[in-house]
């Protein structure tokens, strides 16, 4: 069964509930979770004058195509309330597909692996919690050797909740 990383992320409301809810319609709908990174806080990326967002990485099992998780995920997204109002604004949830397998695809609709990821800390960290030795299929660097070279310098921390 094919193996899918997915960037699950959100700045608006109760972020940690809304990517629980995301991690339950994910398991669901689009595939079995197999591991699961911890929460990482970040400072916006892209356009940053709004809140920090919550971000986490999924490794899932699906019988779905790569077109297929597309789908299920923008609906998940719907379902959560999602409204897209600009290009990297804010929003109550966001899952990308970074990589389906060692597929290399591009369409109008979808690009794997993910365009950015190896210029965003808020992705790479989350994604070495889980799979450090993963090989990026484009540009052969394990998701470390991305990390380290990174030129990202936003703050990525782990996310813990205040009780």
């Amino acid at each position: 069964m094919p193996k899918v990383y997915l960037l699950l992320g959100g700045n608006l409301g109760n972020r940690t509930l809304y990517l629980q809810q995301a991690r339950e319609h994910i398991n669901q709908q689009t595939g079995s979770i197999k591991r699961a990174s911890r929460l990482y806080e970040t400072a916006a990326w892209g356009k940053t004058d709004q809140p920090a967002f919550l971000n986490q990485v999924l490794e899932i099992e699906t019988q779905l195509s790569p077109e297929q998780v597309l789908q299920s995920i923008n609906a998940i997204e719907q379902e959560l309330g999602r409204v897209r109002f600009e290009h990297w604004g804010e929003r109550v949830i966001d899952i990308d597909i970074l990589f389906y397998d060692e597929l290399v695809l591009q369409t109008q609709r979808l690009t794997i692996p993910h365009p950015q990821l190896q210029n965003r800390r808020f992705t790479l960290l989350p994604l070495a919690d889980i799979a450090p030795e993963l090989l990026h299929p484009v540009l052969n660097q394990s998701i470390n050797q991305l990390l380290a070279t990174c030129a990202d310098m936003l703050e990525v921390k782990v996310f813990e909740e205040s009780v």
